[in-house]
């Protein structure tokens, strides 16, 4: 067993406290070495730049991404001096598979990133030190915007495996980075089971921001609200990670906790980001990499599946990525009151797969599905699994307030999105798994996922 295996199993939480506080100040200090300050300031001139300095600045960097990928990856040596729609696109089967060759760097030399693996594939991608100094310095700017600097008080919901059975029983929900100010918190036991361990916890902390899956954040303030409860302290900012961001989120979450909701775009693997201007904007940041959108025949669309190639993934290049996401973009002559030229993007739809397959709608998206729960009282969360073309099974975690009527309400406003042609199988539960990265997807497309069974074609 590993040492860290070891730590986490058997030492005492004082003990894998002190471990993590020193840990996360060791990759800190990784981080915010070298050009992280050269980076921050590169990013702050060009945060008012003009369309066409910016333009010519993201053509450059491009041109260097390129010559680097074709110069020093074996898997793109036979793409030198091509232009970037010259080149083949890059599905998830073929970094996971070619790694070796795709790579410019051995893991010695690099900073090695694993991805959570929602889509049932995780993959070890690795960055050149520098372009992830890049990164955390594009990403402070950003935050930092909100009043975000590393020492204020932040609360992390995300996937790490954080608690034994005996710290289930007695409470502690928790691992606290000291030396940091940062209370991290497991998000695989949010529930009424152990929901009075984490609003105390979350209460004692009183962080300032807040950073992690949406998800969590919200079935922690579903429960709140379930018990007519009131967060005494006020957060002042939720950055959602690793999820897509949706209404409820946006109106719940601010509703309990008194935060702002203010999102990002970036994947582990290392995509560019979309970042949200404080007028409530997603801004492609075109220095950071370049977004395709594409239909479903991977022609250029204004909506749909994106390929990414971003200019800070010189371990593992990245060219054309099918990444598996999805977006619509606002119009071309669109001017956000912030003052930015950056592109705008309409809303993030998530993962290509996160959609229910309807014969008479066709593909209904996530944004659409979670606005079923407008109407009917009493859902604390649902989940939809579909794995034929006229049926899906929905598992619906609920309170005595889900009475018939909502219930009703609840299948009503689902066969108003699917149309008539789809059953509906409804079970209420009491508890919905979470992914084996801790995450929570409201939709599982099983007909999305199956490469061997394609969707029927719309129309």
């Amino acid at each position: 067993m590993a040492l860290k295996e070891l730590i986490l199993k058997y030492a005492p939480v004082a003990v894998q406290d002190a471990g993590i506080s020193l840990y996360n100040t060791h990759l800190y200090r990784q981080r915010h070495r070298g050009q992280y300050k050269a980076w921050q300031r590169y990013y702050q001139k060009f945060e008012q730049a003009d369309a066409e300095e910016i333009s010519r600045e993201a053509a450059r960097r491009q041109a260097l991404f390129l010559r680097w990928a074709t110069e020093k990856s074996p898997w793109y040596a036979a793409h030198r001096n091509k232009a970037l729609h010259e080149f083949p696109i890059l599905e998830k089967e073929q970094l996971l598979a070619n790694m070796d060759r795709i790579r410019t760097l051995d893991e010695s030399q690099g900073i090695v990133s694993l991805t959570g693996g929602t889509t049932g594939a995780s993959m070890k991608v690795i960055y050149h030190p520098e372009d992830m100094q890049e990164r955390f310095a594009l990403k402070d700017h950003f935050r930092a915007r909100y009043g975000y600097r590393l020492g204020r008080k932040v609360a992390w919901f995300s996937g790490k495996s954080l608690v034994r059975p005996a710290d289930l029983e007695s409470g502690r929900v928790w691992r606290d980075d000291h030396i940091n100010k940062i209370r991290f918190f497991s998000t695989f036991h949010i529930g009424p089971r152990h929901f009075d361990a984490y609003w105390r916890a979350l209460q004692d902390f009183q962080p300032d921001y807040i950073v992690g899956f949406p998800s969590s954040v919200l079935d922690l303030c579903a429960l709140a609200q379930e018990r007519g409860l009131n967060y005494q302290g006020r957060v002042d900012t939720f950055f959602p990670t690793a999820e897509t961001v949706l209404p409820m989120h946006r109106e719940q979450i601010p509703a309990m906790l008194g935060c702002r909701v203010v999102d990002q775009y970036a994947a582990s693997e290392g995509a560019p980001f979309i970042l949200q201007c404080p007028e409530g904007s997603l801004h492609i940041h075109p220095l950071t990499g370049i977004f395709e959108v594409v239909d479903e025949n991977m022609r250029p669309a204004r909506e749909g599946e994106i390929l990414v190639t971003p200019f800070t993934t010189r371990g593992t290049p990245l060219i054309r990525y099918r990444i598996g996401d999805r977006i619509s973009l606002a119009p071309d002559d669109y001017r956000c009151p912030c003052g930015s030229c950056f592109p705008v993007v309409r809303h993030i739809d998530g993962r290509s797969a996160d959609f229910v397959w309807s014969p008479e709608n066709g593909k209904v998206n996530l944004g659409n599905i979670s606005n079923c729960t407008k109407d009917a009282e009493g859902i604390i969360c649902f989940q939809i699994v579909q794995e034929e073309p006229d049926a899906v099974d929905v598992s619906v975690v609920a309170n005595e307030r889900f009475t018939p009527e909502q219930r009703g309400r609840f299948l009503h406003a689902m066969t108003q999105r699917l149309g008539q042609g789809v059953r509906i199988r409804l079970d209420q539960v009491e508890s919905i798994p979470r992914e084996p990265s801790g995450k929570f997807r409201i939709v599982k497309n099983r007909l999305a996922q199956d490469a061997m069974r394609p969707l029927p074609q719309e129309g």
